[in-house]
């Protein structure tokens, strides 16, 4: 007898796994921006993808993860608010 496990689409790993990948893309996106120098976009696109990584970092329960991208979002907003 076969039985099957239905999986919920919020699922942990599979919200972390998009979120993942979600903010990775946004975040390739905010450096090509930084390259193009096309600004403030890039400073908006970093925000989200650190946002993204940050939320990861707690789905994951990974102490390293989040405190370097919560350092990170720190920097960009004090460096928002004196720009």
């Amino acid at each position: 007898m076969q039985i099957i496990v239905s999986r919920s689409f919020w699922d942990r790993d599979r919200v972390s796994f998009w979120i993942k990948w979600v903010s990775s893309v946004i975040q390739i996106l905010g450096y090509s921006a930084t390259a193009f120098g096309i600004t403030p976009l890039n400073i908006y696109l970093f925000l989200v993808g650190l946002i993204g990584w940050f939320a990861v970092g707690v789905l994951w329960n990974d102490r390293a993860l989040m405190l370097i991208h919560l350092v990170a979002l720190g920097a960009m907003l004090i460096g928002m608010l004196y720009e």
